[in-house]
């Protein structure tokens, strides 16, 4: 089956919010297929000194969430500025790291979709420092974002997996 961006779908959705969209795609499919039959420990393994798959997949929950309220116009809440601060917390299980991770991404898509008509031109602003950049930009930016930490995943995954095998260096 061909890529997300490829199908055809989400023709109702103006271009880049369409791409922003297809990449929250392409994600939760390489996600779960790359990460399927992992167990727990090497999901919060640190294979070579990588970031475990744990921190990646949290990160992206919550970094969708904090880059689109910076999208809709707003700074983070406390409770968003205190998740920021679990993100590499250790030994969590699958079930629980794999949904928080669906639900972000069917969050996110909503979020997107109602953002989809503004102007992408309108002016946003980032951080406490208020790093100025538009709406266009933000959408941009959660799909690179997102692709970005997922190729990390994937190859995360491959070393884990290239553990498995005997006599393979930790």
């Amino acid at each position: 089956m061909p890529e997300p961006w490829l199908r055809g779908s989400l023709v109702d959705v103006p271009a880049v919010a369409r791409a922003t969209l297809h990449a929250l795609q392409l994600a939760e499919e390489d996600v779960t297929r790359w990460c399927a039959d992992l167990t727990d420990i090497e999901l919060n393994r640190e294979p070579l000194g990588l970031p475990a798959l744990v921190f990646h997949i949290r990160h992206l929950s919550r970094s969708l969430d904090r880059l689109l309220t910076y999208a809709e116009g707003h700074q983070l809440s406390v409770v968003q500025m205190a998740a920021l601060g679990t993100e590499h917390t250790a030994d969590i299980p699958s079930s629980v790291v794999l949904t928080e991770f669906s639900m972000s991404l069917a969050e996110a898509a909503q979020r997107v979709r109602a953002l989809s008509t503004l102007n992408l031109e309108e002016p946003r602003y980032v951080g406490r420092k208020q790093l100025p950049t538009s709406l266009g930009g933000l959408l941009v930016h959660i799909a690179d974002h997102t692709q970005r930490h997922v190729g990390e995943i994937i190859t995360t995954v491959k070393v884990l997996k290239a553990l498995r095998q005997p006599n393979a260096r930790t």
